[in-house]
This record gives C-alpha cells, sequence and structure tokens, in this order.
C-alpha cells in the first residue's frame, strides 16, 4: 500500500516512520537490478532490509515504477526489480524526470536515490560504492552526478569508498571543492571498494555512529551539501590484493578493447570482476553493502 505525497510515492511504513520522527534508512536499488546476479539480487535485497529492521529502523528501498518514484518498496516491487526480465532502466538524476514524465521503469543509482530520499525527508542512504572521477577525465569530462547530487542535497551516504578503478585523488578533490565533509570510520584511509585502503587519507575520522550523528548534525547547520560516511569492507570480507589488481588490469584492458565510456563502465567491471572471481567480489560486495546498512542504521538512529 503507498501513500502519495506529490510527487512521490511512499509507502505507508516509510510515511508512518517519517511522520513519528522514527529512524528510516534509503537504499538503492541499482545494486540489485544491475550490480548482482538474479537469485542473489533479490536475497541481499532482503537481507539489507532486514538489517536495517533488526537495528532498529525502517528500510525504503527506492525505484521508479511505471513513472511513479516510490519510496520504500513492497516485497513484491522488490521481487520485481530483482527480476530476471525486469528491463529496468539505469536512473540518475537526469534520468528521474524523463523516467516519471514518459511512465518508464527504472532502478535509482546513488545520484537519484540520494535526491529522491532528500526529497521524501529521508537524510541517511546506505549504498555499497560511490561513483567519482573517472580516470582520464581531464580529457573526457567523464564525472559522476554521484558527487554533484551530494554538492546539494543533505543526505548522509554510507558507502565504502569508490571502485578503485576510478581517480581516487581527483574524486577527493571534487568532494572537497563541493564542500562534502569525507568521514572516515574507524579509518584514516580512504576504502576502495572490495580493498579497505585506498592509500588516499580521509579529512576526518569518527570512532562510532553517536560521533558520525554530531558531525552530521553540526555540518547541516552551516552547509547544504551532504556528508560521505567512508565504512571499510570488513577485513574477513576484503579481496587480496593481488586477486584485485589482475582483474582490475584485466578489466581496464577489456574497456579499453570495447571502447566502454560512461554509464556502462561500471557494470561491465563488475561482470568481469565476478565472473572472473568465481563469486569473490560478489561475496566481498554482499558483505560490505550489509556493512554499510548496519553502520547507517546506527547513525539514522543517533539522529532520530
Amino acid at each position: 500500500m503507498t501513500t502519495q505525497t506529490t510527487p512521490l510515492f511512499v509507502h505507508e511504513e516509510v510515511a508512518s516512520a517519517l511522520r513519528d520522527g522514527h529512524p528510516v534508512v534509503a537504499l538503492e536499488s541499482t545494486i540489485l537490478s544491475h550490480g548482482l546476479p538474479y537469485g542473489r539480487n533479490l536475497d541481499v535485497g532482503r537481507r539489507v532490509e532486514q538489517t536495517v529492521r533488526d537495528g532498529g529502523a525502517v528500510p525504503a528501498t527506492i525505484a521508479v515504477l511505471d513513472g511513479r518514484p516510490v519510496i520504500g518498496l513492497s516485497p513484491a516491487e522488490l521481487e520485481r526489480v530483482c527480476a530476471p526480465d525486469a528491463g529496468l532502466d539505469k536512473l540518475s538524476l537526469r534520468d528521474l524526470g524523463p523516467a516519471v514524465g514518459l511512465g518508464r521503469s527504472g532502478a535509482t543509482t546513488v545520484a537519484g536515490t540520494s535526491a529522491l530520499a532528500a526529497a521524501a525527508g529521508i537524510g541517511v542512504f546506505a549504498t555499497g560504492g560511490l561513483g567519482g572521477v573517472h580516470l582520464g577525465a581531464a580529457q573526457s569530462w567523464d564525472v559522476s552526478a554521484d558527487l554533484g547530487v551530494l554538492a546539494k542535497v543533505p543526505t548522509v551516504v554510507v558507502c565504502s569508498g569508490v571502485k578503485s578503478v576510478l581517480d581516487i585523488a581527483a574524486t577527493l578533490e571534487v568532494l572537497e571543492t563541493n564542500s562534502v565533509p569525507v568521514l572516515g570510520y574507524r579509518t584514516d584511509d580512504f576504502p576502495a571498494f572490495y580493498l579497505r585502503s585506498s592509500g588516499h587519507p580521509v579529512g576526518w575520522r569518527v570512532e562510532d555512529a553517536n560521533q558520525a550523528a554530531a558531525v552530521v548534525s553540526a555540518h547541516r547547520e552551516y552547509a547544504d551539501s551532504g556528508v560521505l560516511l567512508a565504512n571499510p569492507i570488513p577485513e574477513e570480507s576484503e579481496m587480496d590484493r593481488s586477486l584485485h589488481d589482475r582483474l582490475l588490469r584485466e578489466g581496464l584492458a577489456k574497456l579499453a578493447d570495447a571502447d566502454v565510456h560512461g554509464a556502462d563502465v561500471t557494470p561491465v567491471l563488475l561482470e568481469h570482476f565476478h565472473t572472473a572471481s568465481n563469486g569473490v567480489s560478489i561475496d566481498a560486495n554482499e558483505a560490505l553493502v550489509l556493512s554499510n546498512a548496519k553502520l547507517a542504521t546506527e547513525v539514522a538512529v543517533a539522529l532520530s
């Protein structure tokens, strides 16, 4: 059952929590529809939502279905998003208007989810990895919309950094330019998705969810931008670095050979990692997403 709060359709459980001031955690749908294989994606989607519930918050998985931005998917809608024949578009913020106006269905990226979460009044969002500045962006201008959206919406994004295929130093510079604080959760190093450290330092370190919430609350007094809370992948789930480096070299070569650019880079690279690692990367992906959902829930509870 959904309740309309134009132009969003907010699931009653989510709407009730927001009205009563209870914690809500936004979750993206692209990781389910485009990032994980069929079968595994639905299991992960359910487990992430349960992780949020176990922590005392309400999960709000976000997507656009038949031209309706839906904040908090029902069980049937979650199954639809994870179906192998779903045929969902991949929706960044720029794509939301066309998808809604044309009655299309799509899964929302970090940028799309952050914007819709903020519009619904949800301030905390858990995801896997953030988009960033692509290598060679000085010539291609290939920079993820995730960074621009974080500069404009007050959402806390809990993630495991960015993938190592990106220009991480440039990504951090863009976040700094846009006044987005980068917090390291119990780390001084910015994580690189499958790896706990990218070799680049974070601006600030927090030791627990209460410290993170205090920073977020204070930041919102002075700026309208979001906050990035970088949570390294659990140590026991970190990918072996030599395996990671080999897969990355192969993946970059594959991208170059096929002349892949823009939004197609991440799906192609993820598919190579999943296939060539015999599922190791999928296990790592699942572990970090669940860890981020747990931390995001703790922050949401502290903020509430």
